[in-house]
């Protein structure tokens, strides 16, 4: 699934909305909820989460907060946990044996992306750029190549699935928020976070391989069959990691 929807966790009449969707949905206790909100966020999470089976994740209050012992307690331990301001490995011993999509939004977490990523609780990367941007003084969306690259390359290195992109703060900008998920679409981001369910179907048709990807990648593994090495219709050679390329297009049609 290439897209996930943020929902304010004192916001349960947009539960089963953001549900509706078919995106990952992620309920949100840090930023979106004001702190005196936040009891009453716990409880209307933890009500939900109770009659809910389908693709979820809880976004905490970050690692060293008062708050975060609260959200752990509130939070089933088989639901997956999204850690917003991780900036080294140690800040993952505070949610040990839960499964972690580690939200890097820091210049010391961006150097620790790796690291991060090898803990035993992480299941996938991912950045905070405004956050970044702050700290970074970045500006515009190439600004932003390194260090999503960086988080990609540790990402693979570390094992895990390819990450999703930040979301897009500019909601009604539908035409910048396609231009920018295939920016970074090709360095290597294979989904995104969504603030706004308007922006779910474009970063959906963002992400899905084209038809002439999917053609290709038919076409690649027939042609390997069992062996390391064939020749396409159009003349050119494809190799085993071609089929390792062709098999991750086909997946994402899932």
């Amino acid at each position: 699934m290439n897209v996930a929807l943020y929902v304010p966790g004192s916001r349960p009449d947009r539960f089963d909305k953001a549900a509706a969707t078919g995106a990952v949905v992620i309920l949100d206790l840090e930023d979106s909820v004001a702190p005196a909100d936040r009891p009453a966020a716990r409880s209307a999470v933890a009500t939900w989460l109770a009659t809910y089976d389908g693709a979820v994740q809880v976004r905490v209050n970050a690692p060293g907060t008062p708050d975060l012992a609260a959200d752990l307690a509130a939070v089933p331990t088989t639901v997956d946990l999204r850690l917003p301001k991780v900036a080294s490995p140690a800040d993952l011993d505070a949610v040990v044996g839960r499964r972690v999509h580690a939200i890097v939004e820091s210049a010391a977490g961006v150097e620790a992306a790796f690291a991060i990523a090898q803990r035993e609780e992480v299941v996938a990367l991912a950045l905070g750029e405004a956050d970044l941007a702050a700290e970074l003084g970045l500006d515009g969306e190439e600004a932003f190549d390194w260090v999503r690259s960086r988080v990609v390359v540790a990402a693979a290195a570390a094992g895990l699935p390819a990450p999703m992109m930040s979301a897009y703060p500019a909601v009604r900008d539908l035409d910048g928020l396609a231009a920018s998920c295939a920016r970074g679409r090709r360095l290597g981001f294979r989904g995104r976070t969504a603030i706004h369910p308007s922006q779910v179907a474009a970063i959906r048709e963002a992400f899905a391989p084209t038809e002439a990807e999917s053609a290709w990648a038919r076409e690649v593994l027939a042609a390997l069959g069992s062996g390391a090495v064939a020749t396409l219709g159009d003349g050119s050679m494809v190799d085993a990691a071609m089929a390792r390329r062709a098999r991750s297009i086909l997946g994402r049609l899932d």
